[in-house]
């Protein structure tokens, strides 16, 4: 009886592991799959770390406010990471667009554009609260 309840605990403990395990492998897997170069001979972690570091100058305190608001919903473990796409996504923007600060409108468009689908009602509720337009950004949102 003992070594049957040992043996169930061993192959659930297996199931968990090989589990926690995949899940663990998929992630590190698609951070390499981030880090390996393209034709350019950059990777699309060092092209975020460029845009960032490029335009961190550019952004005043209610920005880094917005886009702190912004990134709220993300689960705090994966906030950071989030945090960083959204900002080279903005930081792209603003220097294809040689601009002196990052604006709202900036920030609002990178953050669309660097966000599935699914996130823009969060964002459509966050800047009804601000008592922001989204009637400029529409376009966008239903791409």
């Amino acid at each position: 009886m003992m070594s049957d309840l040992f043996m169930f605990f061993i192959i659930i403990w297996s199931f968990i592991m090989l589990g926690l395990l995949t899940i663990g492998g998929y992630f590190m897997f698609r951070k390499f799959l981030k880090r390996l170069p393209k034709e350019d001979g950059k990777s699309i972690i060092d092209w975020e770390e460029y845009y960032v570091n490029e335009t961190i100058h550019l952004w005043g305190e209610p920005e880094k406010q917005l886009l702190n608001e912004l990134v709220e919903p993300v689960p705090q473990l994966f906030r950071d990471v989030a945090k960083q796409k959204i900002a080279s996504k903005i930081g792209e923007l603003a220097l294809k667009r040689n601009v002196d600060y990052i604006s709202q409108d900036i920030i609002i468009e990178g953050y669309i554009k660097a966000t599935p689908k699914r996130d823009h009602k969060f964002l459509i509720q966050t800047l009804l609260e601000k008592n922001i337009d989204i009637q400029p950004y529409e376009a966008l949102l239903d791409k």
